[in-house]
């Protein structure tokens, strides 16, 4: 199989939109949105990424057999920024990878960790027979700190509304480095949507911690508590009432159910919105729902390698990963509609 690669340079991208590529199987145009943030779209005959090549490689835009597969969210268009909350409109982001997840009141690193709008030193795309893919490198290095080289990628196969989103992260140092890493897929909320997955209900379990985000209600701590008596569930996404603020569920330890967990998310129309993954590389999950009027989202399942409640909590629940010198950590996600 021959691979053909095409480097991306910060000039192509300009406010007239100009196609880099054309086949009979994809298009890849390279265009500026008023921002200044650039962005490139990838398109097969069943819809269409946009990537966000020099910030983080994030996934801004998804849409595969006419659903946007994007949460609702405040943001017209990607603003530049150094932390993902500034910019929060995307349907995925890379989080980590020093560490993720929500800071505690004695974290010190930003929520969802540096990787998610971090400056790209290098982008291109790759073309081979039946797929497109964008990739890039970032090196992180800090006098006195640690030091390595992520490469992230999404891949699209033709003809198909499944793609996959990628990580390979290295440590460049002479010492370990500490690794905390979640896919973070931020998917539309679809009223009376239902989910399953491969492992049983049980193993998730509801998030009893409250972080510094969330400002509960009397309804909301009213409804948790049902949840935790079995009263009530999110099987179904029937009482978007109750969705405000986020409620958050946890499954731990993955591997002791399933090689290759998998969970979806139906559609009342039908659509099936899937996620696929490997135990070995993600053995934790995370479901985020929340509905108000600003936000609306069904992140069915974010996949990790702990739970995101920042650095200090997975080194006290031992989740946290060491890297040594010269070792590279891969991850693979397959997402999309089945």
């Amino acid at each position: 199989m021959m691979t053909t690669r095409i480097t991306l340079w910060r000039e192509l991208f300009a406010e007239q939109p100009r196609m880099l590529l054309k086949n009979d199987d994809f298009t890849a145009t390279a265009f500026r949105y008023a921002s200044g943030v650039e962005g490139l779209k990838i398109e097969n005959n069943r819809g269409y990424l946009v990537i966000l090549p020099w910030m983080g490689q994030m996934i801004w835009d998804a849409q595969f057999d006419g659903h946007d597969l994007t949460m609702r969210n405040m943001f017209s268009q990607p603003k530049p920024a150094t932390e993902v909350v500034a910019t929060y409109g995307c349907f995925a982001f890379h989080s980590g990878l020093l560490a993720n997840g929500c800071p505690s009141a004695e974290d010190t690193h930003p929520l969802h960790g540096e990787m998610a709008c971090a400056a790209m030193d290098e982008a291109w795309l790759e073309l081979d027979d039946d797929a497109l893919r964008i990739s890039g490198c970032y090196e992180y290095v800090m006098g006195f700190g640690h030091h390595y080289q992520a490469q992230p990628a999404v891949t699209l196969r033709k003809s198909s509304a499944l793609f996959d989103i990628q990580m390979a992260v290295t440590n460049l140092a002479s010492v370990v480095m500490p690794l905390q890493y979640m896919c973070h897929m931020n998917y539309a909320y679809v009223p009376d949507a239902t989910f399953s997955q491969n492992i049983p209900d049980e193993a998730l379990k509801l998030r009893e911690s409250v972080p510094a985000h969330v400002l509960p209600t009397e309804q909301w701590l009213a409804f948790n508590q049902r949840i935790l008596q079995g009263e009530a569930s999110l099987a179904t996404l029937n009482q978007p009432a109750f969705y405000d603020p986020e409620i958050v569920f946890f499954a731990d330890k993955l591997d002791a159910y399933t090689d290759r967990p998998e969970f979806s998310m139906t559609s009342p129309d039908g659509t099936t919105y899937v996620t696929r993954f490997s135990s070995a590389e993600l053995n934790y999950v995370t479901r985020w729902i929340l509905y108000n009027g600003d936000q609306q989202v069904a992140a069915f399942a974010l996949p990790a390698t702990c739970r995101p409640e920042g650095h200090l909590a997975a080194q006290r629940n031992g989740t946290l990963i060491q890297v040594a010198p010269q070792e590279t950590r891969t991850f693979t996600v397959t997402t999309g509609i089945a």
